[in-house]
């Protein structure tokens, strides 16, 4: 898919919307994300690009959400996918990948983050999931969400990521934020989700994610 060159430039959010992501707990972020209510209204979702997978095309993946609590300021964690990668490269992606025979998708998701960014595995709390999503090149993604208490000491595998970076809170919960775009693939338009800011391109299944995030959030 051939995407558009310019980035969006992060406008500042609302400030009903700085004022929430102040004002959210560790446990009114608990709550929220393990709301059933909350969680069955979102259901899964997929790329536009995935329809006409067969089940036999799609493998098991996970991905850790970590939402850092700085106080009055939390943010989410993301990181930018190495250049020399084979798939992906050059993306803004969570922590995560392929879910290996016999892991959980908790497991799966600690053990990347502590390859990928060097994340001690007892450090992230984890909270729950998200609704799978399914992308475009095959993979069903367990979203992971995980609270961390700052300060973070990350390592980052450069073969893996060129850098850890993090995502203010208050961007995602504004509605007002992220946008749709579209362009041509394989003689077909799609459409998906781009999140502002100032240095790197958050689309994809990445930005899929954060809406899906932000409206448990919200709620």
């Amino acid at each position: 898919m051939s995407l558009p060159p310019a980035l969006l430039p992060r406008q500042p959010p609302g400030e009903r919307w700085i004022a929430l992501a102040a004002g959210l707990t560790a446990a009114d972020i608990t709550a929220r994300i393990t709301d059933p209510a909350g969680l069955a209204a979102l259901g899964s979702t997929a790329d536009q690009a995935a329809a006409g997978l067969r089940e036999d095309q799609i493998r098991a993946a996970a991905v850790l959400v970590p939402i850092v609590l700085h106080p009055g300021a939390p943010s989410i964690l993301l990181t930018l996918r190495s250049g020399h990668l084979s798939a992906h490269a050059g993306q803004v992606a969570f922590p995560g990948g392929r879910i290996e025979a016999g892991e959980t998708p908790e497991a799966a998701a600690l053990r990347e983050a502590a390859e990928e960014v060097g994340l001690d595995p007892r450090l992230p709390e984890l909270i729950g999931r998200l609704p799978d999503h399914l992308t475009g090149t095959g993979y069903r993604m367990t979203p992971v969400v995980a609270l961390l208490r700052p300060p973070l000491t990350l390592a980052h595998d450069p073969a893996e990521v060129e850098e850890p970076f993090e995502l203010p809170l208050s961007v995602v919960l504004d509605p007002e934020s992220p946008q749709r775009h579209r362009a041509e693939r394989q003689g077909r338009m799609r459409e998906y989700w781009v999140w502002p800011h100032e240095r790197h391109f958050i689309w994809g299944a990445t930005a899929a994610v954060l809406v899906n995030l932000a409206a448990l959030l919200r709620a």
